[in-house]
């Protein structure tokens, strides 16, 4: 893959896998960490912990690996940025997946490819690929069927769902705006640095602010049953993995053609919660699922 691609070449089928297997992960860790609020975990320890952990991993690779940290003046300005962004939003998207149904706080949040064009287009004069932007509508629309945002499915109507969720989901719209800066900032700043260091050089940032998110609330808050220990352990695990595959692919891939691909993250959420959290799908909801499924295997086999 090339590190300056150009955002019309299509995407082999072991690249478009990957994006949908760091979406899987991706979904599955929103579900662990909703599992760990429902016993005891507050926001910030749930970040702390899952970026500490993360940063110290992926640390140590790099000096068992002994990657050289050749960072320019570039690099030493766009790192502590990155990490401020990905640390503010690491922090709003845990507050709205506490607050909403995993999928729908995930719905919410999955504008930012709408984001990243919107930043690439700002900061660096970039247009987005036509095709993109008309599969974009499409796929909201599913995920909007998919996630119930009317209250259909609930019987709640429009107000009634939006007096219920609208602070949620303000937090998830910022995670989608900040998390879009940062994609786009990575992409064009740290494009060529190795991802491991970037990843190392985020978590670590990110832990240092959510400790300090931490302290300032009193310290720590574990999980109280055994049920919060397994969903802390699972969203450490899952995000530090997706985390570090995404920020060292999906830059050489080209954030604003192909991050759209991971749209899909709300229907594995979706399906997931059904399974382990108990959340229901009405059929409406299914076939906003199979829309979305549609309109990303459609974009992710694009040609020139």
């Amino acid at each position: 893959m090339s590190a300056n691609p150009k955002s019309g070449a299509a995407l082999s089928h072991g690249a478009f896998a990957t994006l949908l297997l760091i979406a899987l992960m991706m979904g599955a860790n929103h579900v662990a960490a909703r599992l760990a609020f429902n016993h005891g975990v507050d926001v910030a320890t749930a970040v702390t912990f899952r970026s500490a952990v993360t940063a110290a991993v992926v640390g140590l690779l790099l000096l068992v690996q002994r990657v050289p940290l050749r960072l320019t003046a570039r690099h030493r300005r766009a790192l502590p940025a990155i990490g401020l962004l990905v640390g503010v939003q690491s922090l709003c998207l845990y507050s709205a997946v506490a607050r909403l149904p995993v999928a729908l706080a995930l719905l919410a949040f999955n504008t930012y490819p709408l984001w990243t064009a919107l930043w690439a287009r700002l900061a660096y004069g970039h247009r987005p690929e036509p095709r993109v932007l008309r599969a974009m509508p499409v796929m909201l629309l599913g995920l909007a069927l998919a996630l119930d945002v009317l209250g259909a499915a609930s019987g709640l109507g429009a107000a009634g769902q939006w007096a219920h969720i609208g602070i949620g989901v303000g937090y998830a719209l910022a995670a989608a705006a900040i998390f879009g800066l940062a994609l786009v900032l990575t992409q064009h700043e740290a494009g060529d640095l190795d991802g491991r260091v970037r990843t190392f050089s985020t978590m670590a940032l990110v832990a240092v602010m959510a400790l300090a998110g931490m302290a300032s609330q009193g310290g720590p808050q574990w999980p109280q049953a055994a049920a919060g220990w397994w969903g802390l352990a699972a969203l450490t695990a899952l995000y530090g993995t997706a985390f570090t595959v995404m920020f060292t692919v999906l830059p050489r891939l080209g954030v604003v053609g192909n991050s759209a691909i991971m749209n899909i993250e709300p229907v594995f959420a979706l399906v997931l919660a059904w399974g382990l959290l108990g959340q229901t799908i009405a059929a409406m909801q299914v076939g906003g699922g199979l829309l979305v499924v549609v309109t990303v295997v459609w974009l992710g086999w694009r040609r020139r």
